[in-house]
C-alpha cells in the first residue's frame, strides 16, 4: 500500500489475510498454521526428490516447506521483547538459519512510524486494493506500497535469482527468501489480504481514490461477522471477526468437525490425519487454471495472483450486509471503520460459509502448486 496507508498485522493464534484516512492498522495472519502447512506440504510433495527440493532443504538446514510456511508468523512472537531477549524462543537447532532470521527481524522491526526508512515485517503480508471501484493492482496507489505482499514476493524471487544481493538492507538472504515465499504465497491467496473495503463517515462503501475521508476496517478485524444459523451450527460459533472467519473457520470447514468433548491428543491425531489426506488429494489432482500466462516471468506472478484474487475479495464483501459502520478512533490514534456484517442470504444463493470454504479450498490447492513452481523457477 502507499506509504500513508501501510498497516502492520498482529499474529493471532488460529486454526490455520485524506487526513482522516486510516494511516495504520494491525491485521491477523492469512490462514492460521494448518492453512499455511497445507500449502507448504503440497509444495514439499511436488518438489520431493528433485534438485530444487534438495536446494531448499540445504538452505533451510533440513526444514521442510511445511514448517517454513509458519515461521514468518512465528517470529512475530519476537516483537514484544525483541529478538535478543534471553527468554525469547529461537531456532537454536539451526544456528545459521536462526542468525539470518534474527538479522531479518532486526532490519524490519514492527513500527507505527510511517516515516520510518525501514519497513515493518508485518507490512509484507498483505496489500489493500480497494474493492469498490473495480481496480486491479496496478490501477491506483491507495492500498499498495513498496513493501506489500506483491512487491515482497517479487523481491524474494530476485534474491533467489541473484538479481538482488543477499547483503541487502532488508537482510533477506536466500534462506529467508524461501521462508518468506513459503508463507506469503499462502497470504496472497487469502482474499482479505488482497482487497479491502473503505467507508465514508456515513458508513457507505466508497472508492477512496474518489471519496475522502474514507476509513478501512482493519483488514476485517474491526467488523464483527454474525453467522447465519446454518454457519453457527456448522462452526459451533455464533460470530467472529470478519478477518478471523477467513483465517480460521473457512479452513476448518474443509476438515472434519471433531466433537468438543474429544480428548486433546485424539483431536490432534484426527486433524493431522485429515490434513494429510487433504494434502495427498491436492497433490494428486492438478488444480484448474493454476499456471500464470506464459509471457510472464516469476517476478510478475504475484501481481497476476493478486488480480486473480481481487474478484474474490470483492465478492467476499458484496455477499455481506454491513450495518452500523462508523469511524472510530482506537487507542493508537488510528481512525478505523467499525461495525457488523451479516450474510445477505439471498434466495437460491450458496450460503456464505459454504461459498467461502469452497473458495479457500481452491486457493490452498493452487497456492501449493504455485509455490512449488515459483521456487523451482527461482532456484533454477
Amino acid at each position: 500500500m502507499s506509504p500513508p496507508l501501510n498497516r502492520a498485522r498482529v499474529a493471532l493464534a488460529a486454526l490455520l489475510f485524506g487526513a482522516c484516512l486510516a494511516p495504520f492498522a494491525d491485521h491477523a495472519q492469512a490462514y492460521g498454521p494448518p492453512g499455511h502447512q497445507i500449502v507448504g506440504a503440497i509444495a514439499d510433495e511436488r518438489l520431493a526428490n528433485t534438485p530444487t527440493g534438495n536446494k531448499i532443504r540445504a538452505l533451510l538446514e533440513g526444514y521442510a516447506l511445511q514448517k517454513a510456511a509458519t515461521i514468518p508468523d512465528e517470529i512475530k512472537g519476537w516483537d514484544k521483547k525483541g529478538v535478543d531477549d534471553p527468554t525469547i524462543f529461537r531456532y537454536r537447532s539451526r544456528p545459521r538459519l536462526d542468525g539470518e532470521l534474527a538479522d531479518f527481524w532486526r532490519a524490519n522491526q514492527p513500527t507505527y512510524d510511517m516515516a520510518s526508512e525501514a519497513p515493518s515485517h508485518h507490512w509484507f503480508h498483505y496489500t489493500d486494493v480497494p474493492v469498490t471501484g473495480g481496480q486491479r493492482y496496478a490501477d491506483g496507489k491507495i492500498g499498495r506500497s513498496r513493501w506489500d505482499v506483491v512487491q515482497l514476493i517479487s523481491y524474494c524471487v530476485r534474491v533467489l535469482q541473484g538479481a538482488e544481493p543477499e547483503e541487502n538492507p532488508r537482510k533477506i538472504t536466500k534462506a529467508v527468501a524461501v521462508i518468506l515465499l513459503a508463507h506469503m504465497v499462502g497470504d496472497i491467496h487469502q482474499p482479505l489480504h488482497v482487497g479491502a473495503e473503505f467507508f465514508d463517515e456515513q458508513g457507505r462503501a466508497v472508492d477512496p481514490e474518489k471519496v475522502q475521508p474514507a476509513y478501512d476496517h482493519h483488514g476485517g478485524n474491526t467488523i464483527t461477522f454474525r453467522f447465519s444459523p446454518a454457519a453457527a451450527e456448522r462452526t459451533g460459533q455464533k460470530q467472529a471477526k470478519f478477518h478471523g472467519f477467513w483465517d480460521n473457520q473457512v479452513v476448518a470447514l474443509n476438515l472434519p468437525r471433531v466433537p468438543k468433548e474429544t480428548p486433546k491428543e485424539e483431536r490432534r491425531a484426527i486433524m493431522d490425519e485429515a490434513r494429510k489426506k487433504l494434502v495427498a488429494e491436492m497433490v494428486s489432482n492438478e488444480p484448474k487454471a493454476w499456471r500464470a500466462p506464459g509471457n510472464l516471468g516469476p517476478t510478475q506472478y504475484a501481481e497476476f495472483w493478486a488480480n486473480e484474487i481481487l474478484p474474490q475479495a470483492i465478492e467476499a464483501h458484496a455477499r455481506l450486509e454491513f450495518r452500523g459502520v462508523k469511524p472510530k478512533l482506537d487507542a493508537k490514534g488510528r481512525t478505523l471503520a467499525v461495525g457488523v456484517a451479516e450474510d445477505k442470504a439471498q434466495a437460491g444463493s450458496t450460503p456464505y460459509h459454504e461459498w467461502a470454504a469452497g473458495v479457500t479450498r481452491d486457493n490452498l490447492h493452487k497456492a501449493g502448486w504455485r509455490l512449488a513452481d515459483l521456487l523451482e523457477k527461482a532456484l533454477k
